[in-house]
C-alpha cells in the first residue's frame, strides 16, 4: 500500500515517514502544496496524509483540485489545535477524517488503516482469505495458523492482494502501489516477488491471469477457519 505523506513540518515529516515505513507502507513525501498537488494528480496513492497548512498552496485548495479533477484518493487531514473552521473546510473540500495536532503516531496509523479499509469495502480490522490472515495493525502475517515470515516488499505484495481479494491484479498496478516514487522500479522484479510468496502462503492461493495479472483467492474448500 502506498501512502503520500504531505507535511512542511521537517521532524514531523522525518518521524511520519519512518512510522509509515515501518507499518509497512511506501511513502513519499511532499513538502509543499504545489509538490503534492502534482504527486497527487500524477502518481496513483491509496491514502494521503495532508496538513492543511503548506507552503505555495494551502491543504484545502489542494484538496479541492484533486476532487475537482475526480481523484476520489482517501485523505486524512492535520489541522492545528482548536482550528474548527479548518476541519469544517476540510471536510467541504473532501476530506474523509482528520487528526488535530499534537497527535500520538499510534492514532495516525489506527486512522489510515481504517481509511484504507473502508475504501476497499473491507469491514473487520483482520484480512483473511480461507485460512490466510493478515493483521495490519501489527503488520504480521499467518496460513492456517502459522506465522509467515515476510520481507517488506512481500508484506506490501500480500497486503495489496489481500485488500483486493478475487480482483486481478496487473504487474503495472502492483508496481504502482508497492513502491515509493524513488525506487527503481522494474515489474518483472514482480514475478520475483509473486514466486517467493507463493512458497511462504502456498502456491494454489495466487492465480497467475496470462496477460492479465494475478488473483488472491482461497483454496477450494477452504475457510477462515481452516
Amino acid at each position: 500500500m502506498r501512502i503520500l505523506l504531505v507535511e512542511d513540518d521537517k521532524d514531523l515529516s522525518r518521524q511520519l515517514k519512518s512510522a509509515l515505513a515501518d507499518a509497512g507502507y511506501a511513502v513519499d513525501h511532499a513538502p509543499d502544496g504545489e509538490e503534492a498537488q502534482f504527486l497527487g494528480e500524477t502518481e496513483p496513492y491509496d491514502a494521503v496524509v495532508l496538513d492543511l497548512g503548506l507552503p505555495k498552496v494551502d491543504g484545502v485548495s489542494v484538496l479541492e483540485r484533486w476532487r475537482r479533477a475526480n481523484i476520489a484518493t482517501p485523505v486524512l487531514i492535520l489541522t492545528a489545535r482548536g482550528a474548527w473552521s479548518e476541519k469544517v473546510a476540510g471536510f467541504d473540500a473532501g476530506a474523509d477524517d482528520y487528526l488535530t495536532k499534537p497527535f500520538h503516531t499510534e492514532e495516525l496509523l489506527a486512522r489510515l488503516r481504517a481509511l484504507l479499509r473502508r475504501s476497499a469495502g473491507h469491514a473487520a480490522a483482520t484480512l483473511t482469505c480461507g485460512g490466510l490472515r493478515l493483521d495490519p495493525r501489527a503488520a504480521r502475517a499467518s496460513v492456517n495458523g502459522e506465522p509467515l515470515r515476510l520481507t517488506s516488499l512481500e508484506y506490501r505484495l500480500l497486503h495489496y492482494l489481500m485488500m483486493h481479494q478475487d480482483r486481478v491484479i496487473s504487474r503495472t498496478e502492483l508496481v504502482e502501489h508497492l513502491y515509493d516514487q524513488d525506487f527503481d522500479r522494474d515489474s518483472n522484479t514482480i514475478e520475483v516477488f509473486v514466486g517467493r510468496l507463493r512458497k511462504k502462503i502456498g502456491a494454489d492461493r495466487i492465480e497467475t491471469m496470462r496477460g492479465l495479472g494475478y488473483r488472491l483467492i482461497a483454496p477450494e474448500g477452504e475457510t477462515a477457519d481452516t
